[in-house]
């Protein structure tokens, strides 16, 4: 999974945000280091939601910006997606240690 998607979901784990919103998580999570401009990221959303990872949401958040647009959230097919990630993230951590350990051919 692309990291901007990833950040995407995460930023949807906690609570519905508008698209404005989602895009200041992400930029906040990642500290900047994934750029999003607003062409990529309905560009990502779209892909997201065609995955059926996230949905477009009518419910609004009690203290939703009437200005805003659209909502969105993740599905539970998002949860398990993100979660999935999670782990595939985990395990390859994991490996890094004994990577690293491992002499080069030739160096002994």
């Amino acid at each position: 999974m692309k990291p901007a998607a990833v950040h995407i979901l995460l930023a949807l784990a906690e609570t519905d945000r508008h698209g404005y919103a989602i895009m200041q998580a992400v930029r906040e999570q990642s500290a900047g280091a994934v750029p999003l401009r607003t062409g990529s990221f309905y560009r990502h959303l779209a892909a997201l939601i065609d995955a059926g990872l996230v949905s477009e949401t009518s419910a609004r958040p009690a203290d939703a910006d009437p200005r805003r647009g659209a909502y969105y959230r993740l599905t539970p097919r998002g949860r398990a997606a993100l979660e999935a990630e999670r782990r595939r993230l985990v395990d390859l951590i994991a490996v890094f240690p004994a990577a690293r350990r491992a002499p080069r051919k030739g160096h002994a």
